[in-house]
């Protein structure tokens, strides 16, 4: 039987900006009647083994999985990997080249913040960030929360009620991307490599949200990351357009990747994306990903 619903790409406070734990998600999942999900936390597999063992124990399948941060064409791409190998010695290697790269890149970041006039210390994100290191967003919501940045003028923008909702992703836009005040070059992991050495974690490789922002992967991209081993490709993503929806499962058909669903939730920091908000996942795509590992 390949019916029932699935969201393969959720976020549990095992990453540095996911909120409820992996025991709360599996209950919701329940809730919500999924078959399957997968907990994709943000360069980590923290949340392996017990939310396998809750999975198990509530009737709801979890399908380990990671998202990894890498680069590709001077851009930031995001990999997931279901059915990873939690366990293997190569997937706690890939961690930690991400983590020593993305945590550099947050010391750099709060370094800048204090230049600009921000009361901040990495001491204070550090402890705060959890089993992952802190992603921007992640930094922002600590350092709104730092009482001693409330009669920050500079903040003012993002302490009004009518934006504290989005603060973190407001405050984001205006300082840490490209061309802003605190903006840091990458320094991910290459993709091409983690596609390359994704075989040996028995993930199955599946491209998250392709149309962000961030990523805007194009025809030409999804070709050369087909070549070098690309399997799936999320085209049900809360990060998509209805036109973007289209355009990559198309993309999709033509190129023999698997389409897959996930709505991204990571819980209050991600306020406009609740929990079940993708409803297109189907098993199919769990059985279509199952035929390509290895």
């Amino acid at each position: 039987m390949n019916k029932g619903k699935v969201d393969l790409h959720i976020h549990s406070n095992k990453s540095s900006d996911g909120d409820l734990s992996p025991f709360h998600i599996i209950q919701l999942a329940k809730e919500n009647g999924l078959r399957a999900i997968s907990i994709s936390d943000h360069d980590t597999v923290a949340a392996y083994p017990r939310a396998l063992e809750v999975g198990e124990e509530e009737g709801v399948e979890v399908i380990p999985s990671i998202e990894l941060t890498t680069l590709f064409r001077g851009r930031e791409f995001h990999l997931l990997l279901p059915f990873v190998n939690w366990r293997k010695k190569i997937i706690f290697n890939l961690i930690d080249r991400v983590s020593e790269a993305r945590i550099k890149e947050a010391r750099e970041r709060v370094e800048k913040l204090q230049k600009i006039g921000f009361d901040i210390s990495w001491k204070e994100i550090a402890k705060k960030s959890k089993e992952s290191p802190p992603l921007g967003v992640a930094i922002a919501q600590i350092m709104l929360d730092n009482p001693e940045n409330k009669g920050n003028p500079l903040l003012e923008k993002y302490l009004k009620d009518k934006n504290r909702r989005f603060a973190p992703y407001l405050f984001y836009e205006d300082y840490f991307m490209e061309g802003k005040p605190a903006w840091i070059p990458k320094k991910n992991l290459s993709l091409l490599e983690a596609l390359n050495l994704a075989p040996l974690t028995e993930g199955v490789p599946v491209l998250a949200h392709p149309g962000a922002y961030f990523q805007r992967a194009s025809r030409e991209d999804l070709e050369i990351l087909k070549e070098n081993g690309l399997r799936g490709l999320e085209v049900y993503t809360s990060y998509h357009e209805p036109s973007q929806t289209e355009f990559y499962k198309k993309l999709a058909e033509e190129l023999d990747l698997v389409p897959t669903a996930g709505s991204d939730f990571h819980g209050k920091i991600k306020p406009h994306i609740p929990f079940g908000s993708i409803t297109d996942g189907e098993y199919w795509m769990v059985e279509e990903l199952r035929k390509r590992k290895g």
